[in-house]
């Protein structure tokens, strides 16, 4: 890891691909990440892979399967018409 996570960082499951949600908070045993539509889930320190440019990137993997639900489900209720 490059940098130190902080309140706010972009998560990511993959470097180039969409946001998956945003730091809340950083505590000892980890980070806890805001899912759009989805609330807060805790993620442990060995499923971040990597941490630069403010950018977290995750391991799904290591990923509560909830959590990766609400990421699939994170867009779903969009109306097309208002996505610019």
């Amino acid at each position: 890891m490059h940098e130190k996570i902080q309140e706010g960082f972009d998560v990511f499951l993959h470097d180039g691909d969409d946001s998956v949600g945003a730091v809340r908070r950083v505590h000892r045993h980890g980070i806890m990440v805001y899912v759009e539509d989805a609330g807060d889930y805790d993620v442990p320190v060995a499923a971040i892979v990597d941490v630069d440019a403010e950018k977290v990137i995750l391991d799904a993997g290591k990923l509560d399967p909830k959590m990766l639900d609400a990421i699939r489900r994170r867009h779903r209720d969009e109306d097309p018409k208002l996505v610019g």
